[in-house]
């Protein structure tokens, strides 16, 4: 049986700190607050969620090397701040705090204590527990980026976490048992007093990180569908006492999936948990970084129920605070009302306890992002990377090429021509004139990618850069005064793939699927059936994006380098960042065979 007593939480603080719940100006209010002295209000608990906190534990933008611009308030800090203004409004005792997963990706923070100065090496409580920890949650699921840097870390966070990591979905391969715990029962106790409620918890997480992190989970962990295991985990929670039940969903609400579903399943299926799984009260989405606190959700499994969804901001921007209303039959309580609050980080100062708590970590995350490893001849920045061929991206085509050539070499797949695959992660990313840091590069690179190599065809790779250009809308002839207008708005940017050592023309007066209007290789039409070595980051080699035929081409190069880290070393090694090393325009956009921004 999943009960566990709720996690020690600090002593609680008197003064301004707790005065600050005035300022959560209706928070406990309800329909009808007028008749409240003649109407009692119903028993209650809330429940205070955040999803996708991707690391940020203080507002803090350490590739700018500053604060987040005034009015993006974000953070753990400052979520803190708003958990304890809940808690004195609504009691402590009363208040459920989760967290829905992507914790430990994100920011240069999580990345140099996975990487730099790992916690798995040094012991050192790892910085987002100690965040969490101050804050007191209850529970938390994983999402798909706690897999990304190996489960060793993973396993130490755990370990060092105060609060249960769930994970119904997650299944050790090797014993066929749940690799996390599926759910934990939580007694609360409701506002006014009274016999405590138990909560149910279950976590769920979309199963795409057999695909985004292969190269972690292969063989170790399998991801089950997350609405089958949410139909066979919750009579389970019910029949252990549940009275109400939360699912932590890190999925999207509803959408495409960035994958082929046919092994896995749906990626985003948050609104099918709430529709389709009885018994379910309340659904905390997250995964897709939209802002949408409260969404009613038609039951199909229980007629004429509706199902609270809430998903609140990405980076710690905003919390939710729902508010569970109550009503209890013979001994049993079950939800009869919820009542949705959006509290932003922005309206909140940051918790002087978790700024305490990673200050050291903090500290030493600015020294490293702060060091200078080279010097540019000039500024490389990448505005105009999404329309035109840009020194930045090159440089990263460039370190890969270079890595991949040099790995290859004396191999049968050393004498075939190399291409490599970037895309502009990073509108804002820039390489300033003169000294560049650890961060700037980092700016450009924000993902925490491995560099990969397959073999492919002519055909192929004709194929690969159709579907990215499906990234552009379709444009009579002529140069567009506006750039921007050229994106459809559908593809991301970290899907706009451009590829180095080939020559092409993308012609987007054409519709989707037949814009390449050349391919050549020093000067010479490719042929379908050449062969190429393509340089890429896993994600996109595991089947991140769906793109053809790269997640079945073969292997031919996989030494777990991180790209960032290549670049940072390349840097280092050279000392100087010259565009004329490396730059070469290789590919261009047209329309009705028209060069657009020559």
């Amino acid at each position: 049986m999943h009960l566990l007593p709720t996690p020690g939480r600090r002593a609680r603080r008197t003064g301004a700190a707790l005065s600050a719940a005035a300022l959560l100006t209706g928070l406990g209010a309800t329909a009808g607050a007028g008749s409240a002295a003649a109407v009692p209000a119903p028993p209650s608990i809330t429940l205070v969620s955040m999803t996708d906190v991707h690391g940020h534990v203080l507002d803090w933008d350490y590739f700018a090397g500053k604060p987040y611009a005034a009015g993006q308030g974000l953070g753990l800090a400052r979520v803190s701040t708003l958990v304890d203004r809940v808690r004195a409004e609504r009691g402590d005792a009363s208040t459920l705090v989760v967290d829905n997963g992507d914790a430990l990706q994100g920011t240069p923070l999580t990345y140099y204590y996975a990487r730099q100065e790992p916690v798995t090496t040094t012991g050192v409580e790892h910085p987002m527990a100690q965040a969490y920890d101050t804050i007191g949650i209850d529970a938390q699921v994983v999402g798909n980026h706690e897999f990304n840097y190996g489960l060793d870390t993973l396993e130490k966070y755990r370990s060092d976490l105060n609060a249960p990591l769930l994970g119904a979905n997650v299944v050790d391969q090797r014993t066929g048992a749940p690799y996390l715990r599926p759910w934990v029962l939580r007694s609360v106790e409701p506002t006014g007093g009274g016999k405590p409620v138990k909560v149910g918890i279950l976590g769920l997480t979309t199963p795409g990180s057999a695909v985004w992190d292969k190269q972690n989970v292969e063989g170790k962990l399998t991801f089950d569908d997350v609405v089958a295991t949410a139909q066979r985990e919750v009579p389970r929670m019910k029949a252990a006492g549940a009275d109400v039940v939360v699912v932590l969903s890190h999925s999207g609400r509803s959408g495409p999936s960035s994958y082929s579903e046919a092994e896995l399943g749906p990626e985003n299926v948050s609104d099918r948990v709430a529709a389709e799984v009885a018994g379910v009260d309340v659904v905390v989405a997250g995964h897709s970084h939209q802002d949408l606190p409260q969404a009613w959700v038609r039951s199909t499994a229980t007629p004429g129920k509706e199902v609270l969804v809430t998903q609140p901001y990405r980076w710690g921007a905003s919390v939710t605070a729902t508010r569970l209303e109550l009503d209890k039959e013979r001994g049993r309580y079950s939800v009869s009302g919820a009542d949705v609050q959006d509290l932003r980080a922005a309206d909140a100062p940051e918790d002087p306890e978790v700024v305490e708590a990673v200050a050291d970590e903090h500290r030493r995350t600015v020294e490293y992002v702060d060091q200078v490893v080279a010097t540019s001849t000039q500024e490389l920045p990448a505005t105009d990377s999404r329309w035109r061929d840009t020194p930045l991206i090159d440089f990263i085509q460039d370190v890969q090429t270079d890595t991949v050539r040099e790995a290859l070499a004396g191999t049968p797949d050393g004498e075939l021509p190399v291409l490599s695959i970037a895309a502009p992660f990073s509108r804002t990313a820039v390489f300033p004139r003169g000294e560049v840091s650890v961060k700037d590069v980092a700016g450009l690179y924000v993902y925490d990618n491995t560099l990969q190599a397959v073999r492919m065809t002519g055909a192929q790779v004709r194929d690969y850069l159709e579907k990215s250009a499906q990234y552009y809308a379709q444009v009579p002839p002529g140069n567009p005064a506006d750039p921007e207008s050229l994106a459809t708005g559908a593809t991301p940017d970290y899907d706009l793939d451009q590829l180095a050592g080939v020559e092409y023309e993308l012609d987007l007066s054409r519709p989707a699927g037949s814009r390449v209007a050349s391919l050549t290789l020093d000067g010479a039409p490719v042929a379908d059936e050449q062969q190429f070595v393509v340089a890429v980051n896993n994600y996109r080699r595991s089947g991140g994006g769906q793109f053809p035929h790269i997640a079945t081409a073969p292997v031919v190069y996989d030494a777990q380098a991180e790209i960032r880290q290549l670049l940072i070393d390349r840097a280092q090694a050279t000392g100087t960042i010259d565009p004329a090393d490396f730059a070469v325009e290789n590919w261009w956009l047209t329309a009705g065979g028209e060069r657009l921004f020559g």
